[in-house]
């Protein structure tokens, strides 16, 4: 049913009982399942948002690209805590190129405290701009003990911004309010997306599309495999919608490198959706966008920029109008670990001996750090975390790294009895998460990918676990 035609659900939605349940299993680590179910009689949301706009001189992406010179927008920190549900759920989005590893497990357990929960209820998500922060503890470590090498990231900096999600946090549930429908809708986003591996005769990829490009002939090939479709999932109290979450697949960057912080394309479409509903909270995630771009479409010309966030926008309205409202019945969050096995190409003696090699580019010489800290990770057998929000037949999904399209569509092949929305680059530590028929394809995409092909079954059967449950 559409907006204006639910009133007679309203009283039944503020009467029913909402189920919240955790499920914790285990894909690659030998855990049993855990299963805590929570009868209540209300729901309340608390959005929160703060700045996390870097300070001047910050490194961008990893040190490959320009630091921070300037600013066009600010970058932000989203989310919405809810509550009545057992111990609260929280899910933010962070206009950061990634958090990893031990920075991202950091983000979820401040945010946790702050919550009066658990960090294994949180979910942590960057909509993936590139002139901003790539924040990975042990490779910033590793980087600043080169003594020769701009730091990747400023810890101070890090720091401050815990100490802003927990004051956001602590803050917002003080003003919580009663949602009693959720709301969903979808359309399609009109010249944006295009799959970026365009396969030669071989089978192998190439040329990339990335996510600009000028070449004529890349240009003029077909969409490739995309998911077209722009998901908005609402929360409501009666008719008044409350807060809104926003789930794309494509890289959200028009051009960068120039060393202006911005929230680039999809931020400048949020922010302008959000200018005309103050009394929402708005919230964009990038879905499974590893292998997709806005190339096809976008010459990276600066004039390009505007025009992007305009044909998202105008996806996030058409959206808006196809969302139909049904009072919230159950309630369940559910959870998996995942730790795929390094891929045997990645040797942390050899990528040691490239960061100390003062003769090779600082691009060269950082981007191996993040290789090292996950092989670190895997040995130490400290798992990412899966996650899912579900209410009644809506679910999302939040993924790890940069997964590729497909998977994502399997979510949604799989289980056509939901309205499934997902939210990739969590946890950035294993990085791309490519397909297993990608590898042999080769591409960019697959040479920083640091985990084995049977990341690709592993990723499906967490899926797999996190939907059926919902």
């Amino acid at each position: 049913m559409d907006r204006r035609t639910f009133v007679s659900s309203t009283a039944c939605g503020a009467a029913g009982l909402v189920t919240g349940s955790l499920v914790h299993n285990s894909i690659s680590l030998a855990v049993d399942a855990v299963v805590d179910r929570h009868r209540v009689t209300q729901l309340h949301i608390a959005p929160f948002r703060f700045d996390v706009t870097p300070p001047l001189g910050h490194g961008c992406c990893g040190n490959w690209i320009k630091p921070i010179e300037g600013y066009d927008d600010a970058h932000e920190a989203i989310g919405f805590v809810l509550m009545g549900a057992g111990k609260p759920i929280v899910v933010c989005s962070v206009d950061w190129t990634g958090i990893l590893n031990q920075a991202h497990v950091q983000w979820r357990e401040a945010i946790a405290d702050a919550a009066d929960t658990t960090p294994d209820r949180v979910a942590v998500q960057v909509v993936h701009q590139h002139n901003a922060p790539l924040a990975c503890l042990e490779a910033a470590k590793l980087v600043s003990s080169q003594g020769d090498l701009p730091h990747v990231l400023n810890i101070d900096y890090f720091h401050r911004c815990l100490d802003a999600a927990r004051t956001a946090v602590k803050q917002a549930m003080f003003q919580g309010e009663r949602v009693t429908h959720i709301g969903s809708g979808q359309a399609k986003v009109v010249d944006v997306a295009a799959n970026r591996r365009i396969l030669g005769p071989n089978g192998k990829v190439r040329a990339s599309r990335s996510s600009s490009c000028t070449d004529p002939e890349l240009r003029a090939l077909p969409d490739g495999l995309i998911d077209p479709f722009l998901k908005t999932i609402a929360f409501y109290a009666g008719e008044r919608k409350l807060a809104a979450c926003h789930y794309y697949a494509c890289h959200p960057m028009s051009y960068y490198g120039d060393g202006r912080a911005s929230s680039d394309y999809c931020g400048l479409a949020r922010k302008r959706r959000q200018g005309e509903e103050a009394g929402c909270t708005h919230i964009y995630f990038s879905g499974c966008g590893g292998n997709i771009g806005a190339g096809k479409y976008n010459d990276g010309s600066p004039k390009m920029r505007p025009i992007l966030a305009s044909r998202i926008y105008d996806a996030i309205v058409a959206a808006d109008k196809a969302i139909s409202l049904q009072p919230i019945s159950s309630v369940s969050w559910s959870t998996c670990d995942f730790l795929p096995m390094v891929d045997s190409r990645w040797d942390e003696e050899k990528l040691l001996a490239q960061i100390h090699d003062k003769k090779q580019a600082v691009v060269n010489r950082s981007r191996p750090a993040y290789t090292v800290a996950w092989i670190r990770r895997v040995n130490q057998r400290i798992p990412v975390v899966l996650s899912s929000l579900h209410i009644n037949d809506v679910s999302i999904m939040h993924l790890p790294g940069e997964p590729f399209v497909e998977f994502q569509l399997q979510a949604q092949q799989n289980h056509p009895a939901r309205f499934v929305a997902t939210a990739g680059y969590g946890d950035g530590g294993p990085w791309y998460l490519p397909t297993a028929e990608a590898y042999p394809q080769l591409g960019y995409e697959v040479s920083v990918a640091w985990s084995a092909p049977a990341a690709d079954q592993e990723l499906r059967n967490g899926m797999q676990q996190l939907l059926s449950i919902g």
